[in-house]
């Protein structure tokens, strides 16, 4: 089979949800590119409808998906408004199982564990609105967690007179060590709750879960994790976690439509912990309490199984290796300038796709602002009391020529300033 057929082949048998993957595994047998196979690359990048002027270097954000997930989105939307009551809730609602079977699959856990949401924001939501807490009870996180989870945990502590603990952590960490123990620090007797990221959107630093979660184990405290930045960057399996609370959205990484996520609860922990939104009493053991929102589009959730056809066809694995590999294309180039530093730790243990980067003497706004307007690249400005710079977020579609665009940009602005 050649390259150019690989993703011909793709779309054609992503109607096969059910019984792709064998197919797949045959597939990616006799497909073997490697992470500099720019032949191969250029194939998945036609796999997208990309603006062919823009870098989009804030996949980190939200990423586009391919065309298999768009023509699905598109076709399911243009049924259900033939006749939506009819089509949308007897048709293509209860597609919704196929979907939860292929997510728990993917991440090694029973269906009955995994709630389709439709984002990080709303399954971490759940999570943090859906412990009993009382006055006075600690809730523990970092100070570089994302500011909606924060606003959760703030609005507990306005309400309920909750206690926020936020402790410091390194930006770039030379060792793993250092995250468990600054979670380690913050722990009281009042500690009720602790939530962690798996990948922190900020630097793009990959945290030791199986380690925290532990940690939080020996002291009886649940740890929520916040994989929003994490599920489809890399190989991630629950076996490796261990932990009993996870979500993430899925149009990050994983390429589904926006406004796609789940939820991952350990089964024997579903009747303790509230919904978000009503549920009945009947449903208190049931994971699908979780996604009592009301009325929405059957289509959204559908398309994952699209998304995910796309993702195992080319490999987690393989996807890492990807992009792992044009991030070094780049930090390579700028690592030795003098006016240059990285607040992300380039091992491959530390960090993946996600790199946060900065030049001294040029407000990360203003450097942003400079890439976008004078060379057509958009990347994230990234500001935090002890650290700033930009985010640099590419994807499996970015090209080597785009990432060569990015570095000759980068070495004029350190050299000659971005004015």
């Amino acid at each position: 089979m050649t390259r150019r057929s690989f993703l011909t082949y793709a779309g054609a048998i992503a109607a096969f949800r059910n019984d792709s993957l064998n197919l797949i595994e045959k597939l990616v047998a006799q497909v073997k590119p490697e992470a500099e196979d720019e032949a191969f690359w250029m194939q998945v990048r036609e796999a997208f409808t990309l603006d062919p002027v823009l870098v989009n270097f804030n996949n980190g954000g939200c990423s586009p998906s391919p065309r298999i997930v768009q023509e699905t989105l598109r076709r399911q939307l243009e049924l259900s408004n033939q006749a939506p009551s009819f089509y949308m809730w007897r048709q293509l609602e209860p597609e919704i199982e196929d979907v939860r079977k292929r997510l728990a699959r993917n991440f090694g856990v029973d269906p009955e564990e995994m709630a389709i949401t439709r984002n990080a924001s709303e399954s971490l939501e759940t999570c943090l609105n859906g412990f009993d807490l009382e006055r006075g009870n600690e809730v523990l996180c970092t100070d570089q967690d994302y500011p909606r989870m924060i606003t959760t945990i703030q609005q507990r502590v306005r309400r309920e007179k909750v206690k926020l603990v936020q402790v410091k952590v390194p930006p770039a960490p030379a060792t793993h060590n250092e995250l468990v123990e600054a979670y380690r620090s913050g722990i009281t007797p009042k500690t009720k709750l602790i939530l962690v990221c798996h990948v922190i959107f900020m630097t793009g630093q990959i945290y030791p879960i199986h380690d925290i979660v532990a940690l939080g184990r020996e002291h009886g405290i649940p740890v929520i994790v916040d994989g929003a930045h994490a599920f489809g960057q890399f190989p991630i399996a629950h076996k490796d976690l261990l932990c009993e609370y996870y979500g993430t959205s899925l149009h990050k990484w994983m390429l589904a439509p926006v406004g796609t996520g789940f939820l991952f609860v350990k089964k024997e922990r579903i009747p303790q912990l509230w919904s978000l939104m009503a549920s009945s009493a009947e449903q208190a053991g049931d994971i699908r309490k979780f996604e009592e929102i009301g009325t929405h589009p059957a289509a959204n959730h559908n398309a994952i199984g699209e998304a995910l056809t796309f993702h195992e066809l080319i490999g987690a694995d393989r996807k890492a290796d990807r992009l792992r590999y044009l991030r070094k294309r780049w930090t390579d180039r700028i690592i030795n300038e003098p006016k240059v530093r990285f607040h992300t730790n380039l091992h491959p243990a530390f960090s993946c796709a996600i790199t946060t980067v900065e030049i001294k003497g040029i407000e990360p706004g203003k450097l942003a602002e400079w890439l976008l307007g004078k060379h057509g690249i958009f990347v994230t400005p990234i500001g935090h009391s002890e650290f700033q710079g930009i985010r640099v977020t590419p994807n499996i579609y970015t090209t080597t020529q785009e990432i060569d665009r990015f570095a000759e940009a980068m070495l004029v602005a350190c050299r000659e300033g971005a004015g």
